[in-house]
């Protein structure tokens, strides 16, 4: 069986889960902790970051952006998460980077840093505790994707178009590691709400659903398909 080694609120490994299950890929989890690699992630890849998937016999495939790649070549066909036209996939793209980049870096970095990985890794000056400004801005950074996720999903069914595909794995990936931690601010954004409930209700979900952190509760509503 192949195997995905990932942590678990990572948002890029979260979006290769979701697209394990969406093309139907039975995979075996092992979880690592990215501010301490494990000497078997090491050996798959030097830089010691994750996601890393390895098929059975075969190489690692490194990095969420490869890995995106070869599942829609090796296990797209019936199912493709980059669907229709050259320009459609190309704006597919563009979504992917929007979340992994800007959204990522506006957001997502700094709320898993200082609520989650903070309480593993004491900071440069010593301390374990979260840096309170750093989770303020991050949460005022959030509305502003909101809204331009609620305008994507409004003019289309999914984010990227007519079909599901990588741009709305991408945004439910950050989306998910956030609400996990109860920071989202659905009800004042309730297309975007509404979006999130869709795909949260999708069967692939159901494994990001069922996380749980050691030390790090899930909101009351994280796994509840009527939030």
């Amino acid at each position: 069986m192949p195997r995905l080694l990932h942590f678990t609120l990572d948002p890029y490994a979260r979006r290769i889960r979701l697209s394990l299950a969406e093309y139907a890929v039975e995979a075996e989890y092992l979880e690592e902790r990215p501010w301490q690699p494990s000497q078997t992630l090491l050996e798959l890849n030097p830089s010691g970051l994750s996601p890393v998937f390895v098929e059975d016999g075969g190489l690692p495939v490194c990095g969420a952006e490869a890995l995106t790649e070869y599942l829609e070549e090796t296990r797209g066909g019936e199912v493709s998460l980059l669907p229709g036209s050259a320009l459609e996939r190309a704006e597919i793209r563009r979504l992917v980077a929007w979340f992994d980049v800007k959204f990522y870096t506006e957001v997502t970095e700094p709320v898993l840093t200082e609520r989650v990985i903070r309480r593993f890794v004491a900071s440069a000056n010593g301390s374990s505790a979260p840096d309170p400004a750093r989770v303020r801005a991050a949460s005022g950074n959030i509305r502003p994707h909101l809204e331009y996720g609620s305008y994507l999903a409004e003019r289309s069914s999914w984010l990227g178009g007519a079909q599901l595909s990588l741009a709305d794995l991408a945004a439910a990936a950050h989306l998910s590691a956030l609400d996990y931690l109860g920071i989202v601010p659905w009800a004042d954004h309730p297309v975007a709400q509404s979006w999130y409930s869709r795909i949260k209700s999708r069967p692939s979900f159901r494994i990001l659903l069922a996380d749980h952190i050691p030390g790090v509760a899930p909101s009351a509503h994280y796994a509840d398909l009527d939030f």
